[in-house]
This record gives structure tokens, sequence and C-alpha cells, in this order.
């Protein structure tokens, strides 16, 4: 990663140049924020092309070194230019020209010692602000050096008219399996009112997205979040002052831990961001998680992207033994895939010395084992192996040394269950300590990633998702399946790599391919859904027999799928209805179109990158039976005519992908 930076600054000294209202615009015009000064009160109201998308909200903070909520007074403004480019790999875009007006007001609490700066950045179509609390100016030792920071009132009130895109928050009250909540895994509502309670009474998990009306997306979030504080969410809805951000719940983790994060002085609150437009479009083509933060450290190696089989998802804790996994790594030697997941009870069923013996036989066929842990020591009661390796220092380092002297090169850490600051600090030290050794980490069962792929060069992916997995406990999740996969570009997703957990292949989920609950989704539904779903590292869930199930041409495509993206764009699309983005690898653009009803669209997309030639189109038979599991996937090739329109359809929990037409 590279990033170089120019900052331009204009100071304005003085409460003068506030005037009680400033405006804060966004370099293309479009996007306004204003700030105001009124009753010893702060609050920021959005407005997109003349449209209010956010009414007036509170913004400040409560802390043990004062009151920065009421009382308040701006006595000092300071504006400036940011401009700086980046380059990354593993999410939707490797380089990013970030441009935006920042203001920093200086603000005095009545009751306060110490002075408060609200930062805030506003660029196109996005908005990100935090809070920073100033340091001790003498050597008195009276003089506070460290922060508890008691509640946020930052706010978000939107028009009347709003409809909500949000998953509920739940506590960790010895909720779900084994003390493993919450882990991000609950159901979202589409077209909510805001009124309407949030299912456990907690609120809602970050990000959460709005429509507002006629008139605009709002998609709300936060980034930066590390060992230096807690993961926060949404409250529910106060009609009064819309939804405010919420810490954690004491119960989480047995009620273990502080629910309230700390900071040293001077110190700063992590990223409040807000995307918004009066389309989809930038909801999923944003790249402001990554644009505030920075690299934590620097990466030990390059670290390589690709494709992995797992057994566990369908075969499930008995394949957890020596034979099926070299099966499953032959069968990723076979696709060419980089990687296979050994899950979890590995070092019972399978032992460490033939652990050892399986890495050595994988890296002989070129490709590399991830292996399973249980993040825990108190912090859940799953009882599944390898237990106690990740939850202290000394542990980690023992074990980050073998996975390095075997030649794993990933690890899954899953059943963290939480989002107060001691277990964010638990997934920066295992990233950190994994980087020394030149490992990826993915984590599963565990919160939202906050500019991770960013912060820390080593992160893959986190569930953070009612997942894949799912589909194979219940035929409920699997009837939902394109429910939430036209969800997530549109809101968890976009903000974040998804470890969805599996392309499944199989049209059935059982290993004989026959039994238990059927997929609803169509083959080519789940194709596209490797490149819909932003992951650098990405699980194709086959098994050997798929070798002879699926077509040629459908393992071509999967043997050369690309997972690491250049540019992002959205073509069409409604959250939970339809789904349609480009994305770009090198000089080669794959379109993916997912169909999340049970009905078919047949509708004419924008491809400008494809107007006037003939492209590959993977695509369903149309059947009279009305079964997803009997429509049959095809490839053929269309013509884009020279203004980039094409007429694409997409059967019944469907999907589509376009691509050059050489493949």
């Amino acid at each position: 990663m590279k990033r170089f930076a120019c900052i331009l600054l204009l100071l304005m000294g003085g409460m003068a140049s506030f005037a009680n209202t400033h405006t804060i615009k966004s370099p293309d015009g479009k996007l306004l924020v204003n700030v105001e000064e009124a009753d010893g009160k702060l609050t920021y109201s959005v407005n997109y092309e003349g449209k209010q998308l956010l009414q007036p909200s509170l913004l400040g903070l409560k802390s043990d070194v004062g009151d920065y909520t009421q009382g308040l007074k701006v006595t000092d403004v300071r504006e400036r230019k940011v401009s700086y480019s980046y380059t990354m790999t593993g999410t939707k875009a490797s380089s990013k020209e970030y441009e935006a007006n920042a203001v920093e007001l200086v603000i005095s609490a009545a009751d306060a010692k110490r002075l408060m700066t609200l930062e805030m950045q506003v660029s196109n179509n996005d908005i990100a602000y935090r809070y920073h609390l100033e340091g001790a100016k003498t050597n008195d030792q009276d003089e506070p050096r460290r922060a508890t920071i008691l509640a946020e009132v930052s706010g978000f009130k939107f028009p009347a008219n709003t409809t909500t895109f949000i998953c509920p928050q739940i506590d960790g009250d010895h909720k779900g399996w084994m003390s493993t909540k919450p882990s991000y895994e609950e159901e979202y509502k589409a077209d909510a009112p805001m009124e309407e309670k949030s299912k456990y009474g907690k609120g809602y998990t970050f990000p959460c997205l709005f429509h507002v009306g006629d008139d605009g997306w709002v998609l709300v979030s936060e980034t930066g979040v590390g060992s230096n504080y807690c993961g926060s969410h949404l409250s529910d809805y106060d009609p009064s002052t819309g939804y405010t951000l919420s810490f954690p719940d004491m119960t989480e983790q047995h009620g273990l831990g502080s629910a309230t994060p700390a900071i040293p002085l001077p110190g700063s609150t992590p990223w409040r961001t807000i995307t918004l437009g009066n389309s989809l479009k930038p909801i999923v083509e944003t790249t402001i998680p990554y644009d505030v933060v920075d690299e934590m450290y620097a990466p030990r190696e390059v670290y390589k992207p690709g494709r992995y089989t797992w057994s566990w998802l369908i075969w499930q804790d008995g394949s957890i033994n020596y034979e099926d996994q070299k099966e499953f790594v032959d069968l990723s030697a076979t696709m060419g895939f980089e990687y296979c997941l050994v899950d979890n009870w590995w070092d019972t069923r399978i032992g460490r010395d033939k652990i050892e013996e399986l890495s050595r036989y994988a890296r002989s066929k070129g490709v590399s084992l991830m292996l399973w842990y249980n993040s825990n020591g108190y912090v859940n009661d799953a009882p599944q192996t390898p237990r106690n390796c990740m939850n202290t220092a000394i542990a980690r380092e023992r074990e980050m040394a073998w996975l390095e002297k075997i030649g794993v090169k990933g690890i899954k850490v899953d059943f963290f269950g939480g989002d107060k600051q001691q277990t964010m600090q638990l997934y920066e030290d295992i990233l950190s300590d994994a980087n020394r050794h030149g490992i990826q980490v993915v984590f599963h069962g565990c919160t939202l990633p906050r500019g991770w792929e960013k912060m820390y060069p080593n992160y893959v992916s986190s569930e953070a998702v009612l997942a894949s997995e799912n589909t194979y406990f219940n035929e409920h999740h699997a009837q939902q399946e394109g429910f939430e996969l036209t969800m997530h570009p549109f809101c968890r997703n976009t903000v974040a790599s998804m470890d969805w957990g599996g392309t499944i292949m199989n049209r059935f989920l059982s290993k004989d391919n026959k039994s238990r609950h059927k997929r609803y989704t169509t083959d080519t539904f789940e194709m596209a859904a490797a490149i819909m779903n932003q992951t650098s590292v990405q699980c194709i869930c086959m098994q050997k027999s798929n070798l002879e199930e699926l077509k040629p041409f459908q393992l071509d495509f999967l043997k050369a799928m690309p997972t690491t993206w250049d540019e992002t764009r959205f073509i069409e699309g409604y959250p939970t209805k339809l789904a349609i983005l480009a994305r770009r690898h090198k000089d080669k653009w794959y379109v993916a179109g997912l169909n999340g009803e049970n009905q078919t669209k047949t509708l004419t997309i924008q491809l400008p990158m494809f107007a006037g030639r003939e492209v590959a189109y993977y695509t369903d038979a149309a059947s009279a039976k009305g079964s997803p599991t009997t429509l049959e996937p095809i490839k053929k090739t269309v013509k884009v005519d020279k203004n980039g329109n094409a007429k694409v359809s997409l059967q019944a929990l469907g999907g589509l992908i376009i691509t050059d037409a050489m493949d």
C-alpha cells in the first residue's frame, strides 16, 4: 500500500468566523453539511442537491473529564482541503484519489477543563467526523492524561418518510449458542418503518441503510475502530432525536470488561461515516471506510489473494479427517485454487503431526492450508478445538511460530461475540501477531470490520453476516439466500470485506447431492455471487463430484475467476430484490447480477465498458417448471449496442455474468 498526501490548511480564527452556523460543502458542491451552535448544543444537518436527507442531529460526547453535550461554545474554526492518493489490494478499488473539504471546530464546555475538537471531512457523497480531546498542557499531576468516554450523543435524524434496511443488535446475556452472541448474524428487514422497534430492544448493527422516500439513500457506519475504542451501533429510533450512537451491552462476554471505551489524552474517537446520494450508486461504490484511516503496520510480505475449498460447509464435522482433507487439497489443486481450509477439531481428529504432513502434501500440489481456531479463553463456551491458542500473547506466539514453520498461510478465528474495547484489542493482537509470521486472517462469529483491510494488511475478511452455513442448517435460510445476497452489496459488503462462507455448487445441501433440502438459487446465481461478494480470499464450496456434475464452461470460469478488483461500478438494483454491478480486474470487466426474487426479470442495462462489443453471457435456461434446481446454466454471446445498452434476463433466484467473449 502506498499513500501520498497533500493537505492544505486555511485557518480561520475566532468566534466571528463561526457565526453560529458553518457550512461545509463537498468538492463538487452537491453535498452541504450545516453545523450549528445554538443554546449551548451542537447539531448538524445534511442536504444533497437541495434535498434534506438528514435533519438537525446532535453532536457531542460525555466523558469523565467533561460533558461535551451542553454548555458548548465554538472558540475557533480551522478549515482545510484534504487531497491524497493511496493504493491497496483486496477491496473494491485498487487506487483512490481522495479529496475532501474539512473543518475543525474547537469547542469549550461549561464544566470541562479540556477543549474538544470536532473534525469533519466532506467529500463527494461522503461525510466522516470524529471527536478529539486535547492533552495536558502542564506537568501538573492533577492534569488528566486519559479519558473514559461515557456516552456519545452523535445522532442521525431522518425525515419522516424514511424506511430502513437494518439488522438488529442482540445483547450478550448468554444468548445464542454457547454464549457467542452478539456475532452480527441476525436477519435484515427490508423497507421497514423507523418507528418499528428492534427485535431485541438493543438497536441496530452497523452498517445501517436508509431510504429517504424519493429523495435519496443514506448509509451510516463507522471506521477506524481498533484497540483504541469499542465497536458501536445505533440505538432504537426516537421521534425527537432519531437514532443515536450506542456502546456495547455490558452483558457481552459474560459481563467481563468495560462497555465504555477509554482513550489516552490527547486522543480521538473513531470516525462516524455517512454515505448518501440520490441513487444507490454512491452507496455501492463508496471507499470512505478506507479513505480516512491509515495502515497500522507494514505487511511482512505480499499477501496472496485467491480461492479456497472447504469441506465443512456441506460435509460438516465428519469430514475432519486426514483422507477427506487430502481429497479437498487435491480438489483445490485440480481447480487451480490457492488454498484449502481445514475446519474445527483438526488438532484432535487429525492431530498436529498429520497436519504437518498434510501441509507438506498441499504445498507439493501448489496449495496452502488455512486452519480454523476458537478465539476463546473466557469469551465463549464453544467446545470446538483448537481452544486457548489465540487468547493470550504467549499462546499466540507459540502457535503462529508453528504455523509459519509448517507452511500454513492463513487462519480462520471464530466465536468472538461482542464489541467491547478489549474484544477489539484481541482482534488487533491476533492480526498483528499473525503478520509477524506471514499469515493472513479471516474472522467468523465476529464483529463488523471497520477499515481493517487498510489498517491491517494481512486482514482478509470477516463473516459478520447470517452466512452460507445457515443455508445448510435450515431450509428457511436456503430460501432466503436470494434475499440476503441482494441485500449485502448495498449494506454489509459495501463497507467491508465479507466472508459469506462459500459459493455453493451442490444443488442439494448434502454430500451425495441428492438428499436433504435443495439449494433454491441457480448455478449462475452462485457463480455470479462469487463476483458480487467482496473478499480477496474467496470460498468456492465445491466437492469432487462437482467436477463431473458441472458443465465445462462452469469449471473454466471458476478456475479463472479473480478475487481482487481495480474498480467497481453500480449498474442496477434494489436491496433484497436485485443487484447488478461491474468489477474490473486489470483490463477485464466482469458484470455480475443476482435476482433476489422468485420471478423472472427482463431489463435493459447500461454497460459502457462493453459498448459495441460481443461479450460472453452466462445465464440460466428458462424453465416451465419454475424450480431453480431445474434451470440449467448456459453460456452464449450477446452484442452490446454502440451506446452500451444490453437487454438481459434473470430467471427466478437466478443470476447473470457478462465478460469478455474470448473466455
